[in-house]
């Protein structure tokens, strides 16, 4: 019986370390950056809303036919101009602005939301 029980500690404990290595690893991998595509088309960001993390990578690609700029509200941060076709990145920080507009089209609307 001694070394059933030892046999089952031993099982126990791999068991349990796997268990540990795995839940490392896979919170590991949830903090690596991540690239959020936002498309411009048809005078709009899509998505308008935008849920991030710092080092995250926010990439704005335009499908439409006129340029268009990803701009901070209060001008913190700016793709600068991008045209059909081209896409442009801004990599998230803290405290960054979370509201943006299109400089050549201010109707135009966006919201990041840092998690």
């Amino acid at each position: 019986m001694g070394k059933a029980h030892s046999r089952r500690r031993v099982m126990v404990g791999a068991v349990a370390s796997a268990a540990a290595l795995a839940l490392t690893r896979t919170r590991a991998r949830a903090a690596e950056p991540v690239v959020h595509e936002v498309r411009i088309k048809a005078f709009a960001f899509t998505p308008k809303l935008l849920n991030v993390s710092v080092g995250d990578t926010i990439q704005w690609t335009n499908e439409d036919l006129a340029p268009h700029t990803a701009t901070a509200d209060e001008f913190g941060w700016d793709t600068g101009e991008i045209p059909n076709g081209v896409s442009a990145k801004v990599e998230v920080t803290k405290g960054m602005e979370t509201k943006y507009f299109c400089a050549f089209h201010p109707h135009m609307k966006g919201t990041i939301v840092i998690m």
